[in-house]
């Protein structure tokens, strides 16, 4: 029996490693040795496309499909080590390193038609010392490699179980040092490294996550492991790990952000046992141990209780990005569409480098105009305005240098942006900003700081320089952001942090009484960072960037606030164009731009710019997509 018991990892993190409570462990049993020494094998999870399928090898001989009984099914000639699998209803996808020619490659084998052409990666400039396959809930494939002195990449190479023509590089990893093997919960989008002579370690394996790290077990005194760690096998819910210099394997099992260690189980007879698979059925697992003596059979009667499968979120292709912003860091936040009215496939995308100025782009994302005129952090845009004695539409943004107004005109037949002037204010550390356009046609900024102070201002500018006036202040209790104007029904929508989104009349001789639409909590994670408004031929809706877990959030906009859903901004495998993360703001528009925009345009801002890795920039959706998604009116 062993006992739970804390062990401090990482300056004070505690990280809770513990064997079993219960009195009986789970029962490994040894089965029969397999017989010629290799490098690599594994047990395939079924043997669905092809009956009687139990096992993959990868050495000398190539790459051999085999029968329980040894027989070859079909084989692969050349010289591989490093092997890892996916299947699918009629194939595998695998992915192996070719000895001669020192590089990795993905390679389909179906029934019917064979081996498919190896998917070749570019020779890296370090030595791979490991890979394994990742399979998204999107169905995009992934293939890790591992290699000398911490380094670690991610390459796109499947979509759809096809192996493109192409692989792609989706980012780089900083992977701890004399690290050798890895494997990929998909489930849980989880990415496991062992680091030799110390732990086990789990990564985000998705395309969009953060590089960050927790621990899975540390050698002792630190956690429960003897002395190495090697090979990992995956299954619902649990992990295992081998241990070679004890022979022994170790079982965990996930709890939340924990894992929580169920059994050490020794290996007798087995040397340096580096690799593990397995095979998963109703009473418990076949398992397939590669040690220096070859293969090894055996059963492990160990069952975790079924893993609760949450609702799929809905996972969009970007179909356009912009180029990245010129600065570095967390630079770009918020675009604006501005509708050109006369020619709407000309229209134009508006987007913020808060490190240095505003950007025009196409809607195609090129970069059109680049006004480096300070921090500008947010910025929207309104058409229809009065400058002197001609017509302009307005682009307003909050700059954080002067914590001013920075207005600009946009010329409405050509969409050109140039600088009108500055409007003061007050507020210490401007932050947010909106435009609104009242009953009367006048278009007032809202700008808000980060003690949660609002400041409406209505801009004029009758003799052509521009003009602000305070109409109106009010306040939430913390620190606020994004905000979106409702002109047609004269409201306004406000995200506060860590709060609630918030709405309230928008009229400056109105009472500022805030209405709860969506608190955090649910399908809103904090911070809540960009909104935007649809303005709908049936129905309006508000669009919400859910940073906390990289959602868009979508409710009607009228009371009751109905929830429509969320979804996510998964990589377009075919455009290669990867995913939005950690979105500040957005914009929306219901005007027909076009094919592909006929409904609508959704801009946002992506926070991490990856495939290939780069600055930040800003993607594209139809909100026809949106529309068919969530099943939207």
């Amino acid at each position: 029996m062993f006992k739970a018991r804390p062990y401090p990892l990482l300056g004070g993190l505690l990280l809770s490693l513990a064997v079993s409570q219960a009195v009986a462990q789970p029962a490994l049993t040894l089965g029969e040795r397999l017989p010629g020494a290799l490098e690599n094998a594994r047990l395939l999870g079924n043997d669905g496309f092809w009956p009687g399928a139990e096992r993959l090898l990868a050495g000398k001989q190539g790459l051999q499909l085999l029968k329980a009984d040894g027989q070859v099914l079909s084989q692969l000639e050349g010289r591989y080590k490093g092997l890892d699998l996916r299947t699918s209803g009629d194939g595998l996808l695998v992915a192996s390193l070719d000895s001669k020619r020192q590089q990795a490659l993905l390679v389909g084998l179906q029934r019917e038609k064979g081996w498919s052409t190896p998917l070749y990666l570019p020779k890296r400039d370090f030595a791979i010392e490991g890979l394994c396959l990742y399979r998204d809930s999107a169905r995009n494939s992934f293939l890790f490699l591992v290699g000398d002195e911490g380094v670690g990449e991610q390459w796109l190479v499947a979509s759809a179980d096809v192996p493109l023509a192409s692989a792609q590089r989706v980012r780089g990893l900083s992977l701890p040092p004399m690290s050798e093997h890895c494997q990929v919960d998909d489930a849980s989008d989880s990415l496991y490294v062992n680091e030799e002579n110390v732990g086990l370690w789990r990564y985000g394996a998705a395309a969009e996550a953060p590089l960050q790290r927790r621990p899975v077990d540390l050698r002792a005194p630190f956690g429960a492991l003897g002395k190495k760690t090697a090979g990992m096998a995956v299954v619902p819910g649990g992990l295992l790990a081998l241990d070679p210099a004890s022979a022994t394997l170790h079982l965990y099992r996930q709890q939340g952000l924990r894992w929580q260690g169920d059994a050490a189980l020794a290996l007798a007879g087995l040397k340096d046992p580096e690799q593990v698979s397995l095979r998963q059925d109703g009473k418990g697992l076949d398992l397939l141990i590669v040690d220096d003596q070859g293969q090894q059979r055996a059963r492990l009667d160990w069952q975790l209780p079924a893993v609760a499968t949450p609702p799929a979120t809905p996972v969009l292709p970007a179909l356009v990005q912009t180029e990245p912003v010129p600065s570095f860091g967390d630079a770009a936040d918020d675009p604006a569409i501005w509708v050109n009215a006369a020619d709407p496939q000309h229209s134009r995308v508006l987007g913020t480098d808060k490190k240095g100025g505003l950007l025009v782009y196409d809607l195609a994302g090129k970069p059109l105009q680049d006004l480096r005129i300070g921090r500008v952090n947010n910025v929207d845009v309104r058409n229809g305005f009065r400058l002197g004695e001609r017509s302009v539409d307005l682009a307003v943004a909050s700059n954080r240098d002067h914590n001013s107004l920075h207005v600009f005109s946009i010329e409405p037949k050509t969409g050109e942006v140039a600088v009108l002037g500055e409007v003061p204010t007050p507020l210490k550390d401007i932050y947010g900003l909106c435009l609104f356009k009242d009953a009367t046609g006048a278009i007032h900024a809202i700008a808000n700081d980060k003690d949660g102070s609002f400041l409406q201002y209505r801009l004029d500018a009758p003799r052509g320089e521009i003009q602000g006036e305070l109409v109106r202040r009010f306040a939430t209790a913390t620190q606020p952001e994004g905000c979106v104007a409702d002109d047609r029904g004269q409201r306004l929508f406000i995200g506060e942090e860590d709060k609630a989104v918030w709405a309230l009349d928008a009229r400056a001789d109105a009472p500022a009484t805030l209405e709860q639409v969506i608190a955090v909590g649910g399908p809103v994670k904090a911070d809540i960072e960009g909104l935007g408004f649809y303005p709908g031929k049936q129905r309006d809706y508000l669009v919400i960037s859910s940073q906390g877990n990289d959602r868009y959030v979508v409710v009607e906009a009228k009371p009751p606030y109905r929830l429509r859903g969320s979804f996510s901004i998964g990589l377009n495998a075919e455009r290669g164009i990867d995913g939005a993360s950690e979105t500040d703001g957005l914009d929306l528009t219901s005007a027909n731009l076009g094919r592909p925009w006929s409904q609508g345009l959704l801009v946002v801002q992506d926070g991490r710019k990856r495939m290939p890795e780069g600055t930040q920039n800003f993607k594209y959706l139809a909100w026809s997509q949106v529309v068919e998604a969530l099943k939207l009116d």
